[in-house]
């Protein structure tokens, strides 16, 4: 069961990819046809629609094989979060191209999803059991209804990000044109670290890199303090070692045969020392690759990219991430606080507990609550919208991503493996 679960996942990622491809087909009208751009975009329109159809169906088809499999909903793990917050984000993309028809939003979509897939694929897969207080129906409840809205608010993100790449003049000298060009420009800065973070991770992975540590670990429990030892091993060489630690095995890289410092000892959290290791090497590969596809361009990629929308209508784009943040919004409020606070008292007698992932969940309900408040009453439109909506949904990312691996709480997940 669990080998049709992963060939289903592996199945929806060739799918998506094939389905993007078609999406760019679509975009790029009579340059690859004889026929009329219309007439084109809405042919391989339908075929690119059709392929993310399926590639949802196979993605699903995992979703419930691994539920069956594991016997609870598959939401125990980043693994298996980011994988079902994936097929969220494919359900609310199919809902607001239904909706809107709009080809230029499958080619910014889908690779969202991929990516989210990539980056799933960085942590542990085992199935693990769920602790009792994980083990309810408010939980299959929240979590579902939290994913779907954080979906809405990712589609709204990329129909906001083409929008802004549409309306900003790249050609401009002035200082409010060079402040727009940077803040786009950071913004695909951010992507592109995290598609580096995902090719250092798999390239040293495929090469079989490790390395090995063994940190000692004093805690205080009922005013005694507790000692004990726990090998510590990373899948990237070691800028950062663990606090207090000792090298057990490391692989020399590039000359780099230990590491060039220790993980300062206010980062007390599950395997700090590694995370901030995993941090350094995102920026790294991440501007490194920046640095290339720079090199490459001879120009800011946003400059590269905005001459191929000019056919693209602003004010329908715009009109699209309110309307997917509208939807979602009503869905994230529901899964993120009301059955949030419904499981938690269930799980641990009390509706909020000032959780690190609990606060940064009412940021993120705030956030978007700001955001509809200006849009219906100060009449917030075009860019000024655009940025708040790409604002927000790197909170979401933040939430999901810094909180989970970065801060310690009760709603952490494992590392990276």
């Amino acid at each position: 069961m669990l080998d049709f679960s992963g060939g289903a996942l592996i199945a929806a990622l060739l799918i998506y990819s094939l389905s993007f491809v078609f999406f760019a087909i679509a975009v790029g009208g009579k340059k690859w046809s004889n026929r009329e751009p219309a007439e084109h975009g809405r042919r391989w329109g339908w075929i690119a629609f059709g392929a993310a159809l399926a590639g949802t169906a196979a993605h699903v088809t995992f979703f419930v094989t691994r539920w069956i499999a594991g016997g609870h909903i598959p939401t125990s793990n980043m693994y298996e979060f980011m994988t079902m917050l994936a097929m969220a984000v494919m359900l609310a993309f199919i809902v607001i191209y239904l909706i809107y028809r709009n080809i230029l939003l499958g080619a910014f979509t889908l690779p969202l999803a991929v990516i989210l897939i990539a980056y799933a694929s960085v942590f542990p897969s085992e199935i693990q059991p769920l602790i009792p207080s994980l083990n309810s129906i408010w939980l299959r409840v929240h979590v579902t209804t939290a994913a779907l809205g954080e979906a809405f608010f990712a589609v709204g993100f990329a129909a906001a990000l083409v929008q802004l790449l549409r309306v900003v003049d790249f050609t401009r000298t002035d200082k409010a044109g060079r402040k727009a060009r940077r803040w786009t420009e950071y913004t695909l800065v951010v992507i592109i670290i995290v598609i580096g973070f995902l090719v250092s991770v798999f390239s040293f992975r495929a090469a079989g890199y490790e390395a090995d540590f063994q940190q000692t670990v004093v805690k205080t429990v009922n005013g005694q303090e507790q000692t004990y030892v726990q090998k510590v091993k990373y899948g990237l060489p070691p800028f950062v070692k663990p606090h207090n630690s000792e090298t057990v095995s490391v692989k020399p890289f590039l000359g780099m045969e230990k590491p060039l410092f220790e993980a300062p000892s206010w980062m007390n959290g599950v395997n700090a020392g590694r995370k901030l290791n995993t941090i350094i090497w995102s920026l790294l590969s991440g501007l490194i690759l920046y640095g290339i596809l720079r090199l490459v361009a001879r120009k800011q990629l946003g400059a590269v990219i905005s001459p191929h929308l000019s056919d693209i209508d602003p004010e329908d784009l715009d009109e699209i991430s309110y309307r997917a943040i509208a939807i979602g919004y009503p869905i994230f409020t529901l899964g993120a606080l009301i059955f949030a606070m419904i499981w938690a008292q269930i799980a641990w007698s009390r509706f909020w507990g000032w959780d690190p992932k609990e606060v940064w969940a009412l940021i993120t309900w705030l956030f978007y609550t700001a955001y509809l408040h200006l849009r219906l009453s100060r009449g917030w439109q075009g860019s000024k919208s655009a940025w708040l909506a790409v604002i927000g949904f790197l909170v979401v990312l933040f939430t999901l991503i810094g909180v989970n691996l970065v801060i310690a709480g009760l709603h952490s997940y494992a590392g990276v493996s």
